[in-house]
């Protein structure tokens, strides 16, 4: 259940360390300053580390061509850094802390406690905490600072825009992607019906447990769970923060070997039983089990749906009309089934903001048709089950951005051109005005910026 549960926190820095296979470098040395920008400095096993985490995204990148490239980008992280320290930003403590137990509770959880945290990293838990407290103290100047750069860059006007599209060769102008603007109408299956049988079913499975059954057993037979039901039902050792609110206060609130109450959660319905405790950190297994419905809810849903585009199209009722009195997505029913993107709240959507069931429905579709009635999830939790038919209201093919039909991408497009120029300009600049030393063990990489490949270069006279 690690994929559902487990609310894994994307961190500028991640949480895999250097471990014990630190890179071997000339006459076996192991450790040592390898750069200085200003008075920031750059050590052997700060750049290892940040490879162990490239590593992970990338395991096929060049080991010479990563450490160039990790490297650079870490000179330029100590330039903003610097900057920052000059004009005396202030850490953001809060999102600091916030950042830092999260890693935290995601070592403990992945490595399966503090014990666990402190063999693999070679350090105390304390040490590691000052640690990653330290650099994430520096990721938030550094954001700060990109902040302030990007903060200084005029408000972009018409007349920039219209300047920029006259500058700029027309093969080289953005493409935009087709668009659709959408209306649907969704009715879902008897919900009701289907979370009482879900529940009989795991009350039936309880009480076999209760009666002798192994929980694990069960588990690998009945789960919905493919990652944990492989594992008899079992998580792991984990912190309780990493869990939803309702699996983490029924876990942290059982004993041992007690078969848990029915819990509801987004992902549908468990019991569960506590292997062990520590403190925050519990182990649990679990059966999920998720509402299940029929061919006879599915018809039904199929046959509602296919006589209201009839009568749609029949020009009985209009569709706006008809998503408002039979619509079940309060959400969209108001405004006449219109759909907007939950994240953007834009009326128009790219192929790539639509739920993959929503696409091949109405992809071919001309404007102003309407799909075949299908089956897809609404915007619930991890999604409910629901049935519904989308009219294409208006389809924007895939085009050459203009002024008059695009502004406020071109717009953007402006302003990230000109903070890119902003923050580059600040780059080059602090290069050539700051002391930097560039160990010539890194003589043979080709940085992206002339700037560092000079300033390797004189590190080596």
């Amino acid at each position: 259940m690690n994929k559902c549960f487990r609310v894994l926190v994307a961190l500028g820095l991640a949480v895999t360390a250097v471990a014990a296979q630190a890179q071997t470098y000339p006459k076996g040395l192991l450790d040592k300053t390898i750069a200085v920008v200003g008075n920031e400095m750059v050590s052997i096993s700060s750049l290892e580390q940040e490879i162990q985490i490239n590593r992970m995204n990338s395991p096929l990148s060049s080991d010479k061509n990563l450490r160039c490239e990790v490297l650079e980008r870490m000179l330029e992280t100590k330039l903003f850094l610097m900057q920052a320290r000059i004009d005396s930003l202030k850490v953001n403590d809060d999102m600091v802390n916030t950042n830092l137990n999260m890693r935290i509770d995601q070592v403990r959880s992945q490595l399966g406690g503090d014990e666990e945290a402190e063999k693999y990293f070679g350090k105390p838990l304390h040490k590691l905490r000052q640690e990653w407290r330290k650099a994430l103290e520096e990721q938030s100047l550094f954001q700060q600072e990109q902040g302030q750069i990007a903060g200084s860059v005029p408000e972009i006007t018409p007349s920039d825009v219209r300047e920029y599209l006259a500058k700029t060769d027309s093969v080289d102008l953005p493409l935009v992607p087709v668009k659709y603007k959408l209306s649907q109408i969704c009715v879902y299956p008897d919900r009701e019906k289907a979370n009482l049988a879900v529940k009989d079913r795991l009350l039936a499975l309880r009480e076999r447990i209760i009666a002798g059954e192994k929980f694990s057993t069960l588990a690998r037979i009945y789960s919905e769970d493919p990652g944990s039901a492989r594992r008899g039902g079992e998580l792991g050792m984990a912190s309780k923060s990493i869990y939803v609110p309702a699996f983490a206060d029924m876990a942290m609130s059982l004993k041992p070997g007690i078969i848990s109450q029915i819990v509801e959660t987004e992902y549908g319905f468990h019991i569960m039983e506590v292997i062990e405790k520590k403190g925050d950190m519990v182990n649990v297994r679990h059966i999920l089990l998720k509402p299940q419905y029929t061919d006879e809810d599915r018809q039904k849903a199929f046959k509602t749906l296919d006589s209201l585009k009839t009568e749609v199209n029949n020009e009985a009722v209009s569709f706006p009309l008809a998503a408002r009195f039979y619509s079940q997505d309060a959400a969209t029913r108001t405004n006449g089934g219109q759909m907007a993107d939950q994240n953007t709240g834009s009326a128009y959507f790219e192929i790539d903001q639509l739920k993959p069931a929503d696409y091949a429905a109405i992809k071919g579709l001309k404007e102003g048709e309407i799909s075949e009635p299908f089956e897809s999830t609404d915007n619930e939790g991890q999604g409910h089950t629901v049935y519904k038919i989308i009219r294409v209201d208006k389809l924007i093919p895939a085009h050459t951005a203009t002024f008059e039909n695009d502004y406020d991408s071109l717009i953007e497009g402006v302003k990230n051109k000109r903070t890119m120029e902003a923050i580059n300009t600040f780059v080059d600049k602090k290069i050539k005005d700051t002391f930097i030393y560039i160990d010539p063990i890194f003589k043979e990489c080709e940085f992206s910026r002339e700037g560092w490949n000079e300033a390797a270069k004189n590190s080596e006279e």
